[in-house]
C-alpha cells in the first residue's frame, strides 16, 4: 500500500516509518521541516513539507502522494511541559487534533484514501470513585476532570469523533499509553528522565494515579497492524500489559536511572507547587486496558511493562 504518514519524525514516526517500509509498504512522511528532508529519506520515506494547519499545503502534500491510507501522528510537544499551565504546552497539539485532523482528513478523501489511522492518548482517564481501576474502550470519557486538563481531553475527543464517524473514508483511532524508548521525554537524558534522577519528579499524596505506557517500537507495531486490518470506526488503546500506579513506577523508573528513590509530598503541598492537574494525574486517574488491540488487530506488546522495556533499552 501507499501510506502517507503524517508526523514522520517525532517520536513514533521514526519508528513507524522504517516498520512500514518493512512489510512493504510505500511511504511518505510529511513534516513542516525543510531539515528534515534527509531524516526522512533515511528512514525509508518519500519526504514533503508541508505546515499541518495550512489546509492548501496539506491538501497538495496528499493529493501529490495519492495514498492508499493517511496516518495522522501529529503533535507539538518538544518544548518543556509547563506542569502548571499543561494548556500552554498542549496549544499546539489541541490545534492539531482539532483543525489539523479536519484538514487531514479532506486531503485523505479528497485524495481518495480508502483508510486514516489517527493518533489519539489513552492516559489521564478520570472517573468518579467506584469506576474500575483499569478502563476499556467502552467506559464513558468522563469530562468532570478539571481545566486545564479537561480542555486536552476535549481536543482529542473531538479527533476520535471526527476519524470515527468521517464519510467515505475507514477511520481508526489508536489511544496510545504514555511513550518511553527513544526520542521520548523517559529517554536517558530526555526532561521527565532527568526529572527523575534529580528527584524534581515526586509522589504525591498517596501516589494512586494508574498510568499506562507503551514503548515507541511497541506502539509503531501496533500501528501497523491497525492500517493493515483495524475495524472501521473502532478505537484502540495501545498500551502495555502492566498499568502501574505512580508509586509503583516512579521508584522503579529512579531505580533503573541508579538515582535516589522520588520524594513524597502531602497533596497540598502537590497542589501548591504544581497545581490541581499534577495532584490529579498522580492521585486520581486510571489505567487503560490493551485487550481489545489483542483481540482485534492480533497484536501483543513486546514489552509487557515499562520495567521490562527499560531494561531491554539499558542492554
Amino acid at each position: 500500500m501507499k501510506i502517507f504518514v503524517a508526523g514522520a519524525t517525532g517520536a513514533i514516526g521514526r519508528q513507524l516509518v522504517p516498520q512500514l517500509v518493512g512489510a512493504g509498504h510505500e511511504v511518505w512522511g510529511m513534516t513542516r521541516s525543510e531539515a528534515k528532508r534527509d531524516l526522512l529519506r533515511s528512514l525509508g520515506a518519500r519526504p514533503v513539507v508541508a505546515d499541518a494547519l495550512d489546509p492548501e499545503a496539506v491538501g497538495q502534500a496528499v493529493a501529490q502522494a495519492e495514498p492508499d491510507v493517511v496516518v495522522h501522528q501529529l503533535t507539538a510537544l518538544s518544548d518543556s511541559l509547563d506542569i502548571r499551565h499543561p494548556e500552554r504546552t498542549f496549544a499546539v497539539t489541541n490545534r492539531l487534533r482539532t483543525e489539523g485532523t479536519d484538514h487531514l482528513l479532506a486531503a485523505a478523501r479528497a485524495a481518495g484514501a480508502r483508510r486514516f489511522v489517527a493518533q489519539s492518548f489513552a492516559g489521564w482517564r478520570w472517573a468518579p470513585n467506584g469506576a474500575p481501576p483499569v478502563l476499556s474502550e467502552d467506559d464513558p470519557v468522563d469530562l468532570g476532570i478539571p481545566e486545564p486538563l479537561r480542555s486536552i481531553v476535549v481536543a482529542g475527543l473531538y479527533l476520535e469523533r471526527a476519524v470515527t464517524q468521517a464519510e467515505g473514508i475507514e477511520g481508526v483511532v489508536l489511544r496510545y499509553g504514555g511513550f518511553y524508548g527513544p526520542g521520548t521525554s523517559l529517554a536517558p537524558g530526555g526532561e521527565q528522565a532527568e526529572a527523575i534522577r534529580k528527584r524534581q519528579f515526586p509522589i504525591v499524596g498517596d501516589g494512586e494515579g494508574i498510568w499506562s505506557f507503551i514503548h515507541v517500537a511497541d506502539a509503531a507495531a501496533a500501528t501497523v497492524a491497525a492500517i493493515e486490518r483495524g475495524r472501521p470506526g473502532s478505537v484502540y488503546q495501545i498500551t502495555d500489559d502492566t498499568p502501574l500506579r505512580v508509586r509503583e513506577f516512579l521508584p522503579e523508573i529512579a531505580r533503573r536511572l541508579g538515582a535516589k528513590p522520588p520524594r513524597r509530598v502531602p497533596r497540598w503541598v502537590g497542589r501548591l507547587l504544581a497545581g490541581k492537574p499534577v495532584v490529579v494525574m498522580m492521585t486520581e486517574v486510571k489505567g487503560a486496558s490493551n485487550a481489545k488491540a489483542r483481540r482485534e488487530l492480533g497484536w501483543a506488546p513486546r514489552y509487557a511493562s515499562i520495567g521490562e522495556g527499560l531494561t531491554a533499552e539499558a542492554a
